[in-house]
């Protein structure tokens, strides 16, 4: 919601046009305070808001821009928008989302290069002075500019700090409501407040933030070295404005749901794996963005009257993999219902009661595959041998992944003795022994479509030494089972433009197995091509076996006689990684 008041002259008529302020919930909240003018309308008044790309955005500037030289720079663009006022500002928001139009894949902040970013608020700074901050809701990108003429700040307000008013000559900020206790936030402003510490931003910088979190920094050094903090501003005593959750001239402020135990210290270091830019030695890490095509197509000699089906074709987001933007596209009408199943996995439920002889199903998905440091497994809880000790609600709650499938024992016999063997020859180091199994999969046994079907069991791949990926990854699940290493199936894609030897993966969805490391999580293990898990690999879903992950399923009640199938998958990696 944005409210405006260009003519305001007291200090509380807008906040008294609000009649249930403290009801007002958000992660951002934008305000600039101007003194009134008449000349000013609301087409006008900062901040500006536009609809774009299915998110309410907001911008707001500090400073003039030569408007002669801003409007010829946004007539060379797309006039995706056309500015409704008269003002540089709202001028240079319009030029900022073509920029976002233009940047294919680029729906919200978060999706665009900082860099590039970066290159779009320096383009204004050559235009004059460009204070300037742009949020999708989600995230806040504020820009210091080398001429500006206003010192920008930036703090960072921790509990119990913030149950304290923060104030300064122009409004007060209350973060003292219960719901607040426990949450941070990140403040910019050109009007520190008087019970917080302000650092300064630097000419020309940069800062990106999402829930009270500094996520990107175009000047890292600033934040590292020992900056002197921006002395507090005298409050006078007749400047307060009943405005609570207000932020001061030229500021953005918003929560977050985590509320750190101890203040940033120099030493401390990201555990989010995104915000890690490069290995302990200096190597830098990149993310890798992939597009994802799946489509299935079905054709009945007879008409399906009734039709239930299932999908589980929505890609993980989690820490190490981001969901860009997902799509799902039936050609009949359905009923949808969208859930997450127990696994975590994302699914959807459909319901077709219209009559059909062809239905196509068309997903497609882009995805970002965030590198990570490797894993650090010189410490010593993470130096485990076989066979491992479980406490006993941990078995509990692994039981499901520890159970093998159900087969003859002496079918069960001959794998343990199977799997024995990679332990006794590691040692019975717990990650050798599962590499051994991943590579001795891949060099002994044969990549054959056709030769297996969706009963095969482990036993049957081990005897005939044959398979396809999921053959593999049955095996591979079941050896690391009876080793009592918690394991559990994987679908996927995998992208092949590696070069890797069963380029026909890239045809359909691929599958893997992942094993849980004590002290270190799921990670995941290829059998079909005798790798671990990296960033050529997109996860969607995950289970005990194939029937929990299986990307499509349903189930026809009336109709359909003979099905003829065909399935189109793609992967194919985007340029736009940094």
């Amino acid at each position: 919601m944005v409210a405006k008041d260009p003519a305001a002259r007291g200090t509380q008529i807008l906040a008294d046009a609000l009649t249930d302020w403290s009801s007002f919930r958000s992660t951002v909240f934008f305000c600039k305070v101007l003194g009134a003018d008449k000349s000013y309308t609301h087409t006008e008044a900062q901040p500006f808001s536009r609809s774009f790309a299915g998110r309410d955005w907001l911008f707001m500037h500090n400073g003039d821009l030569d408007k002669q030289q801003l409007d010829l720079l946004h007539g060379r663009k797309k006039r995706l928008l056309e500015p409704v006022g008269k003002t540089d500002s709202e001028l240079a928001f319009c030029n900022l989302l073509a920029h976002m139009q233009e940047e294919m894949t680029a729906r919200q902040l978060s999706a665009v290069d900082p860099q590039i970013l970066l290159s779009w608020f320096q383009s204004f700074d050559a235009l004059g002075s460009a204070d300037m901050c742009l949020s999708d809701g989600l995230s806040v990108a504020c820009f210091h500019g080398t001429r500006s003429p206003k010192q920008l700040c930036y703090a960072r307000i921790q509990p119990p700090e913030s149950m304290e008013v923060q104030q300064s000559s122009a409004v007060q900020v209350a973060l003292n409501d219960p719901r607040d206790t426990y949450r941070t936030a990140l403040m910019f402003s050109t009007a520190q407040f008087s019970s917080t510490a302000w650092m300064p931003m630097q000419a020309g910088q940069l800062l990106i933030a999402r829930r009270g979190a500094l996520v990107w920094n175009s000047h890292p050094w600033n934040s590292q070295q020992r900056t002197t903090p921006v002395p507090r501003a005298p409050v006078p005593l007749d400047a307060t404005i009943d405005a609570t959750k207000a932020v001061a001239p030229f500021a953005a402020s918003f929560m977050a749901d985590a509320n750190p135990s101890q203040s940033q210290q120099s030493q401390a270091r990201p555990i989010n794996v995104r915000a890690v830019t490069a290995t302990p030695d200096g190597k830098p890490l990149a993310y890798r963005m992939f597009r994802i095509t799946h489509a299935s197509h079905y054709e009945y000699s007879v008409p399906v009257e009734h039709s239930t089906h299932l999908f589980r074709l929505q890609p993980t987001d989690d820490p190490v993999q981001e969901v860009v933007r997902s799509s799902l596209t039936l050609s009949s009408i359905a009923e949808e219902i969208q859930y997450e199943d127990v696994f975590g996995n994302q699914a959807i439920y459909c319901s077709i009661e219209k009559p059909y002889t062809k239905l196509s199903v068309e997903a497609e998905s882009i995805v970002k595959v965030y590198a990570a440091p490797p894993d650090d497994h010189s410490l010593s809880r993470r130096q485990n041998s076989i066979p491992l000790v479980w406490m006993p609600w941990q078995r509990q709650m692994m039981m499901p992944y520890l159970l093998p499938k159900e087969l003859p024992e002496s079918q069960l016999r001959e794998l343990t003795d199977y799997a024995m063997s990679f332990v006794e020859r590691n040692d019975s180091h717990l990650l050798r022994t599962v590499e051994d199994i991943n590579l001795s999969i891949y060099r002994d046994f044969a990549y054959r479509p056709g030769t297996t079907e969706l009963g095969t069991t482990p036993f049957d791949v081990y005897t005939s030494r044959q398979g396809v990926c999921q053959d593999f990854a049955n095996l591979f699940i079941c050896l690391a089972r009876l080793l009592s290493i918690p394991a559990r199936y994987r679908m996927g894609y995998i992208y092949t433009g590696a070069n890797y030897a069963n380029k026909i993966q890239s045809d359909a969805s691929h599958a893997w197995g992942e094993v849980y490391l004590p002290y270190v999580g799921w990670r995941g293990f290829d059998p079909t091509n005798g790798c671990a898990v990296a960033q050529d690999h997109i996860r969607v879903a995950c289970g005990r076996n194939y029937g929990d992950a299986t990307p499509t399923s349903g189930t026809i009640y009336r109709g359909g006689g003979a099905e003829k199938l065909s399935i189109d998958v793609k992967v194919v990696e985007l340029q736009d990684s940094a």
